[in-house]
C-alpha cells in the first residue's frame, strides 16, 4: 500500500474536535490536495431501526458493552452480544476512516429511511464513532457536510417482479432488492461544501427510456424449472406495466457537485455515486447481468454529454463537456473477470474522458493485504488466478470498488487499505474470532485517490 507519505494536511487541518455538530459555520481554508474515496461499510442491518440504536450509543455505552462481552460476562443476554460485536465492527470502520481521512467519501451499505431523510443513523456514526479516536495513534475526523441518499432498495413495486405468483414488494419484488425500504442504501460525507442547490439525482429514471434497452426476455432456457408457469423461452420476463414503470437504478445515481476551495480559487468536482446491483443470483432474463451492466454505462453517458437522462427535477442531459468528476462506488464489476459483462467496467475504465492512469496505469489503487489474503486461504478462492491480484478490493477476489477520476484531474496518488498480516493495521481486516468480512468490519475494503488542486 502506497501510504508512506503523510496523510494529506488539508484532511487533518479540516477535521475538527470530538463531538462536532452537523452545523455548516465551520470556516473552510483552502487547500492544495484532496483525497476522495469509496468505502462498503457493510451496516446492512436487518432493520434500520437496529442500525440507528447502535449508532445511537455514546461513547461510554460501547465502552462498557465490549468490555462485559470481552469479559464473558454472564449475564450478557445474546441480543447484547450481537450488538457488542456489531459496534466494534462500526468501532473498526470508523477506524480504517480515521487512518486513510478522505476528504469525500462515499458511504455504501449505510441502510437509511429509504427517503434519505432521516439523520439518525448517519449523525450517530459521525458523533459517537468518527468523532472519538478509535486509537492512541489517530485523530477524530469530522465530517461538515453529510447527505443521505433516498433508494430504490425495498421501494414496493407493486408487481410480481420475480414471476413466482407473489407480489410481496420486497427483495426481487421491490424495485431494487431490500429485504425493506432504505436496506443497501448509501450516503455520501465531506468536509468541502456540497452544493445542495445543483445535486442531481436519478432514482426516477425508468430504464426503458435509456437506449438500446428493451423488457428483459427469458434467455436461459436449458433448465425449464427456472422459466415461470405460463411463460415461455424467448418470452419477456416482465409485464408491460411493470417495465414502463422499472426504474433503471437499482438504489440511486446521484451526482453531487463538491465545491472545493484553493489557492487560485474555487474547484468544483462532480462526485458521481451509485452502488448497481451485482451480477449474480439472476433469473432466466438475466436480470442482474443485465441491469448491472446497465447502470454502469449510465455513467459513461453521463460523462460524455449524452442527452436522453433526466433527473428527478425533470432537467435532462449529461454532465457539461470539460467538467471535473469522480465517478465512485462499489461498481459490483471487475473489468478481467466475474459474473457479469465486463464490456461496461472495461469501455468506462478506457473512456478517453477518465484519467486512465488510476483506472488501468501506474496509479491503480494496490494493497499488499489482498494477495496475502488467497496465500493465507481466507479470501475465496475461485478468482485467485486474475492477472492484478494487487488491485482487488474485496474478499471474493474480484475488483469491484472503484474511484474513477475525469482525465482533467491530476492524480498523485492512490490505494486500496488492505493490510497484510505484516502491517499496521491488519485487525481492521482480519480478526480470528470475527473473520474477515462484516463480522470485523466489511467484505469491502476502502479505495481511495488523491488529487493535485494546482494543476
Amino acid at each position: 500500500m502506497k501510504f508512506t507519505r503523510s496523510v494529506i494536511a488539508a484532511s487533518i487541518a479540516l477535521a475538527a474536535l470530538a463531538g462536532c455538530s452537523s452545523s455548516n459555520d465551520e470556516t473552510i481554508q483552502p487547500v492544495t490536495e484532496a483525497r476522495f474515496a469509496t468505502y462498503n461499510l457493510s451496516f446492512d442491518r436487518d432493520t434500520y431501526e437496529a442500525l440507528v440504536a447502535e449508532m445511537e450509543l455514546s461513547r461510554e455505552e460501547q465502552s462498557a458493552l465490549i468490555q462485559r462481552y470481552k469479559d464473558n460476562d454472564s449475564t450478557l443476554t445474546e441480543t447484547q452480544k450481537t450488538t457488542a460485536k456489531k459496534v466494534i465492527q462500526i468501532r473498526n470502520v470508523a477506524e480504517t476512516i480515521q487512518r486513510t481521512r478522505p476528504n469525500v467519501f462515499l458511504l455504501a451499505e449505510f441502510n437509511n429511511d429509504g427517503e434519505g431523510k432521516d439523520m439518525k443513523a448517519i449523525e450517530g456514526f459521525h458523533d459517537n464513532y468518527l468523532a472519538y479516536a478509535q486509537n492512541d495513534q489517530l485523530k477524530p475526523i469530522s465530517y461538515q457536510f453529510r447527505k443521505n441518499i433516498a433508494t430504490n432498495t425495498g421501494k414496493p413495486s407493486g408487481f410480481d417482479l420475480d414471476n413466482n405468483g407473489k407480489a410481496t414488494n420486497i427483495q426481487n419484488d421491490a424495485w431494487g432488492f431490500g429485504n425493506y425500504y432504505g436496506q443497501y442504501a448509501f450516503a455520501v460525507f465531506s468536509q468541502f461544501q456540497i452544493d445542495e442547490n445543483n445535486i442531481r439525482t436519478f432514482q426516477n429514471f425508468k430504464w426503458k427510456d435509456m437506449p438500446g434497452e428493451t423488457n428483459l426476455k427469458i434467455v436461459k432456457c436449458d433448465d425449464p424449472t427456472k422459466i415461470p408457469a405460463g411463460k415461455s423461452c424467448g418470452d419477456n420476463w416482465y409485464s408491460d406495466e411493470a417495465w414502463e414503470q422499472f426504474p433503471l437504478s437499482s438504489k440511486n445515481h446521484a451526482d453531487l457537485p463538491i465545491i472545493i476551495p484553493t489557492p487560485s480559487g474555487e474547484q468544483v468536482i462532480h462526485f458521481l455515486v451509485s452502488h448497481p446491483t451485482p451480477p449474480i443470483w439472476a433469473n432466466a432474463a438475466n436480470h442482474n447481468v443485465i441491469r448491472n451492466h446497465a447502470e454502469i454505462e449510465f455513467w459513461k453517458d453521463y460523462i460524455e454529454s449524452d442527452n436522453y437522462m433526466y433527473d428527478d427535477k425533470g432537467i435532462t442531459g449529461g454532465l457539461a463537456a470539460g467538467s471535473k468528476f469522480v465517478i465512485a462506488g462499489d461498481l459490483n464489476a471487475d473489468p478481467i473477470q466475474g459474473d457479469g459483462d465486463l464490456t461496461a467496467i472495461n469501455d468506462l475504465q478506457k473512456s478517453p474522458l477518465v484519467n486512465i492512469h488510476a483506472t488501468i496505469g501506474s496509479q491503480t489503487p494496490t494493497s499488499k493485504g489482498g494477495p496475502e489474503c488467497f496465500d493465507l486461504e481466507i479470501c475465496t478462492g475461485d478468482n485467485k488466478n486474475t492477472p492484478y491480484i494487487d488491485h482487488i478490493t474485496s474478499k471474493s477476489g474480484l475488483r469491484l470498488d472503484h474511484v474513477i477520476p475525469s482525465e482533467n484531474l491530476t492524480v498523485t496518488d492512490s490505494g486500496v487499505f488492505w493490510p497484510a498480516s505484516y502491517e499496521d493495521g491488519y485487525h481492521l481486516v482480519y480478526d480470528k474470532e470475527l473473520g474477515n468480512s462484516k463480522g470485523v468490519s466489511s467484505d469491502h475494503r476502502l479505495v481511495w485517490v488523491d488529487f493535485d488542486l494546482t494543476k
